[in-house]
């Protein structure tokens, strides 16, 4: 009886000697993605060995509740949402503390904050009165990640003219015809010239979408 009293006072000391250091998550605050593109979020840690905890991914969609995508402890024993599955593979760089989530064909519904969590280790605790706890989860901050269609560049018009056929009569009405295309963005300004007759705008507004 009093080899086990030794045994977990020191079994205490121990417990409390490796809980002195401070764990830390820490997280990029921000990100931005285009659909149909890559992005490699990290989680910096520290104060623990990543190879004895489980690891997980959390997100967050706006308006919604929390949503688990990925349980991690090693290569070989790991499983993933069917929403992201096959599109977003976790891993861990323990030679620099890191664990990421590589991350490809973003949609712009995986916009969300995502959450690097420590899940559990591979010791439990004693307690005084003899019990087995299990520590609690711990959160990163969190990475705000935004999908969204990429600004395009600016391109200039195609102009190509269209002159009417030649006519006898005077009283005959005739147009030219400038046509742009290809361009963005989709509003342009045209300023047409007809030999020495006054200049004329014309201001085509756009009809498209932002995002497209």
């Amino acid at each position: 009886m009093t080899t086990m009293i030794i045994f977990l006072s020191l079994l205490l000391n121990f417990l409390s000697c490796v809980q002195s250091e401070e764990v830390t998550l820490i997280q990029p605050e921000a990100e931005n993605g285009h659909p149909g593109g890559s992005m490699r979020l990290t989680c910096k840690t520290s104060g623990f060995d990543l190879d004895n905890y489980a690891m997980s991914w959390v997100r967050q969609v706006p308006g919604q509740g929390l949503e688990w995508i990925v349980y991690y402890y090693g290569s070989h024993s790991n499983d993933y949402a069917p929403a992201i599955k096959d599109r977003f593979t976790a891993s861990i760089d323990t030679s620099n503390n890191i664990f990421a989530l590589e991350m490809k064909s973003l949609k712009i519904e995986d916009t969300a904050i995502y959450y690097c969590t420590r899940i559990s280790l591979q010791w439990v605790h004693v307690t005084k009165l003899g019990m087995v706890s299990y520590e609690p989860l711990i959160y990163g901050a969190g990475t705000q990640l935004t999908v969204e269609p990429g600004q395009k560049s600016i391109v200039k018009p195609k102009l190509s003219a269209f002159y009417p056929p030649k006519s006898s009569s005077k009283d005959a009405v005739q147009a030219a015809v400038c046509l742009a295309s290809d361009f963005f963005p989709k509003d342009i300004s045209l300023r047409l010239a007809f030999g020495d007759k006054p200049k004329a705008d014309v201001t085509r507004p756009s009809v498209l979408k932002p995002d497209e």
